[in-house]
Formats: C-alpha cells, structure tokens, sequence
C-alpha cells in the first residue's frame, strides 16, 4: 500500500429588504446573479451555486489557492496497489455547524443518496467510478450494495470499479460532498431553504435566507481551521439586474458581482473594475436529435460552419472569450502540456477562413435537400433569460438567415435549465463548466446515458471510446483515446461548440484575496476589504 498525506497548506437599494448596512467590518457583500435553482450538494449543476456551496460544505479533500488538492475532511489516506481501494482517515476535529462530528457514515449516506436513482442527481455519472455505482443508477442494484463503507467513525473505505487517474479529482466535487442523513431525511426538498436545517461542515454556516432577496453566511466556529478564516460574514445578494449590480461596485454598497453588462465590459475595464478570469468552460448550442430536421449530420454541420464566432466574441460577448473549433477548452491537462493545445481545432475558427465556411455550410444544406434554406422548418431557439445569451442568439439568427436561408425565433424561459430533460425544444443554449480537470468531465458528459446529454446525441463508438478511457490505466493510451472520442464527436456535430469561457466579474479595487478558480467557483474564505 502507498501511503499520501497531503499537507493543509448612495445607490445601496439592492435587496428587496432595503438599504444596505455598509458599515460591517469583515463583511464582504456579493452579487452572484438570481435565485439558485438549489444549493444542494448531491443536486447541484450549476457552477454559480457551487459557490455558495463550497462556503458551507467541504469534501474529503479541496483545492487550494493555486488549484492543488489538499486534504479536507480526510487528514490522511492509502491507495491499495493497484489502485482500487481507497482508504480515507477522517480528522477527529470535523464537525458540522451545529456541533455534531463529521464521520465516515456521513459520507456512506450521502455517496448513495447521490448513486440513488430515486433521488435525481443529474451528475450521478461522477459516482460510476465506485464499484456498483453504475448497476445502482440504471436500478440494477440495490443502494446498499455501493462500495463505498465505513469501517468505522473515523474511517472510510471506497473500492472502485476501475483505476481510475482523475478520482481525487472527483472527490473535490460538489456531488462527493457530505450532507446529513437525519436533517435531509426530516425536511425533504426543504432542508437547504432554512439556517436552521441548512447544516454544513465548511468555514461558514448559513445564518439568513430570504428567497429572492439574500443569503447571509457567517463564520462557522465548529470548523477544524476556523482560525485561518478571513471575513466574518458573507452577504450574497440575489441582484438580478446587471446594471443595479455595477451601480453598486461604484457606490461600494457590493463588492464583486458576476455577469457584468457585455457592452460595458470595455469602460469598466478602463476603470479597473473587471477580473477577467480564465476558466474550463465551453458554450454551445445543443441540438434536438429527436428533430428530424436537426438529425441530418450535414444541417448540424451547415448551422455551426455559418456561425462567425469571432464576430460574437468581439462585438458581442467582449468578455476575452475564444472562439470554439472543439468540444473540449484549453485549460484542461492532458498526458504532457495542453489537451487543446495538444488536438487543435476540428473546424477553421480563423476569421480569414469564415468566407470558406460558409461555401461548405452552404453546399451542405443543398445536399441535404434544403438549397438556400428552402424547404428548412423555421427553428425556434430555447434560452434562459439573460441579455448577452439572446443578443449572442440575436447574432447567430441573423447569420443563419442572411448565409443559409434559415428563419427562426427565440424563447426565453425561467426554468430552461430544469425543464432542458424534456427535449422540448429544437436548438438550446447552454454553458458547461468542468466540475475537475480533466477531459473526461467534458467527453462523457455526451455519452448516450447521461442526464447532461439533453439533445440526445448517441453514437456507439464515442460512446465505447469514452468507457475504453474510463478504464484505461495507462495515460498515454487514455487521452489518445479520448482524442479520438472528441473527433467523432465534432464530426457528427453531437453539439455546436460556440466559444471557450472567460469569467468576467466585477470585482472592488478594495476586495482583496478572492480565489478565482479555473472552475468558476469563487472563493472568499481568506478575502477582505482594503480600508
């Protein structure tokens, strides 16, 4: 057995409740955009609400600052030989914010709520790795028979299915987080909608919640390293409109906003008052393949080729962003150096080759029997309602039409991201954001079994070349694999990869040491406000 320890190294009307205190020492106030659709651990998606997560709940290992993994819960581990068997010692001082101990029976109950089909985790496939995982998501197994056990308080004991070289990486996520048996059990749905129930093991407890309004974290005492902790309260503020969010970094009623208005993205890049933050991040267009318009490879492939997406970078979204010639963004390791920079582009995103393009798109909606768009269904496009996702749609509608003879309209709806599983629509925007460095996080995402495959791509080699790279334990063999995978993927246009992400965040020159991770999870626990 090899044995690791990893060292632990006068604009303020905001909120629905009034005015602001802005008086508070040690208190940082933040805007992260709407409502979360949940901060639930087991449940969550969506990078955003991963970070109001990541303040109340630790794993039992982390990411430090520099994107390292360290320990967390677990003070200590061994990998068995060959490299099925994990087992974890969990610190004795662990503990939740209401004072109980963290033990090894916490994460049992939590890893099989996550596998439990009856649950609904959309990102269960994180789990598969752990043996039985799999038989118990399709309702196969039964979820007691997940290996995945405490041999007693202080020690847990994971076998895996399979070697698999990114599971540390997996146990930094949301979905390997704890939660608690008996507060989950009591309030259902409900228990994250409370300070009283919404109970956490990490550097901070919820102490206010009001719906649409505000979230209120103060420091947790019980923490193991609660000493290291910088602020003493965190105010997020569920500021839904951009410019209310400006207005308050300038008047110093916030301190960091997310989703700054792409327009003014250059002013207040003048000003010093936006981060941009390099991120693994690809937004695209999911397709209907239940569509039969939308099933023909060739239309998939016109509809990307016309799209310019340096036009959008540069005019539209102004945030740094790259444009997408691959499914998988730069930022993600391979065997040696860059995944991306390693595979390069499937498709010319030159701006010199966009006339070329558009010649192919062109001939290929004729041979798919719709020349100059004639006979093509008018496309309706789906979107959650943000200005810069229907301003980048705006753009690409007018390309589509102008270049290919397409027509189409936009809906915006509320609740996209929770309804995106219905297939009711035909082209959708989305965004997805790593949850670990690796490509696997990207590349079987698609796979024809996945929750976060909501068009319904399915092709039986990508999908044998993904579970080929799931198992392999040689990396060299891996990424070649997964190489291969992401090039079927692109030449069956499973999805239309738009460009890579930047995170642009306004951020107050006073807001000092925030941890700006390449997962889009903010961080403040050793933040603080220059006076």
């Amino acid at each position: 057995m090899k044995k690791y320890f990893i060292l632990l190294v006068s604009f303020v009307l905001l909120s629905c409740g009034g005015k602001i205190d802005t008086s508070e020492k040690g208190t940082i106030r933040i805007s992260l955009g709407h409502e979360p659709y949940t901060i639930d651990p087991t449940l969550n998606t969506w990078s955003i609400a991963s970070t109001y997560i990541s303040h109340v709940f630790v794993g039992l290992l982390v990411k430090d600052k520099d994107g390292e993994i360290i320990n967390g819960v677990a003070d200590g581990f061994n990998i068995s030989d060959d490299k099925l068997t994990y087992t974890f010692n969990i610190r004795s001082n662990a503990k939740w914010s209401d004072g109980l101990p963290v033990t090894a029976h916490d994460f049992v109950y939590s890893f099989r709520r996550a596998v439990d089909p009856n649950t609904g985790t959309r990102l269960s496939s994180l789990m598969e790795p752990i043996k039985n995982a799999k038989n118990i998501i399709t309702g196969v197994m039964p979820v007691s028979s997940l290996c995945a056990v405490a041999i007693d308080d202080n020690t847990l004991e994971i076998t895996l299915e399979y070697p698999t070289a990114y599971f540390l990486e997996l146990l930094t996520t949301d979905t390997y987080y704890p939660v608690r048996a008996d507060i989950v059990q009591e309030y259902g749905e409900q228990w994250t909608l409370k300070p009283e129930t919404y109970i956490g093991n990490g550097a901070f407890k919820m102490t206010e919640r009001s719906i649409d309004d505000k979230i209120v974290m103060e420091r947790n005492e019980y923490y193991w390293d609660s000493k290291s902790i910088v602020p003493n309260k965190l105010v997020f503020l569920l500021v839904q409109n951009e410019n209310t969010a400006v207005a308050g970094i300038k008047e110093g009623s916030l301190h960091f906003a997310t989703n700054p208005p792409p327009q003014d993205i250059p002013l207040l890049t003048e000003e010093g008052l936006i981060h941009i933050n390099p991120i693994l991040a690809t937004q695209y267009f999911v397709l209907n393949f239940t569509n039969k318009a939308i099933n023909d490879s060739r239309v998939r492939r016109a509809l990307s080729l016309a799209i310019d997406r340096n036009y959008l970078v540069e005019e539209v979204s102004k945030g740094g962003e790259v444009p997408a010639g691959a499914w998988i963004p730069y930022g993600v390791n391979d065997v040696k150096g860059d995944f991306r920079e390693n595979g390069g582009d499937y498709y010319s995103v030159d701006k010199k080759d966009y006339e070329s393009n558009l010649l192919l798109a062109k001939k290929l909606m004729a041979e798919a029997g719709y020349p100059e768009g004639v006979g093509f269904p008018v496309l309706e496009f789906k979107t959650n309602p943000t200005a810069l996702n229907t301003s980048i749609f705006e753009a690409v509608q007018q390309m589509w039409k102008n270049e290919l003879g397409i027509d189409s309209f936009i809906t915006q709806e509320a609740v996209f991201f929770q309804t995106s599983n219905t297939k009711n629509f035909v082209v959708a925007r989305h965004s997805f954001v790593a949850a670990y460095n690796d490509p696997m996080t990207f590349i079987d995402s698609l796979m024809s079994d996945t929750l976060q495959n909501q068009g319904g791509y399915s092709n039986a080699k990508f999908d044998s070349l993904v579970n080929m790279a799931r198992v392999e334990g040689n990396e060299n063999v891996r990424m070649k694999v997964t190489h291969e995978a992401e090039s079927i993927l692109i030449e069956d246009m499973g999805v239309i990869p738009i460009y890579f992400y930047t995170q642009a965040l306004i951020v107050s020159p006073k807001l000092k040491n925030v941890i700006f991770d390449s997962l889009a999870v903010s961080k403040f626990h050793y933040a603080y406000i220059e006076e």
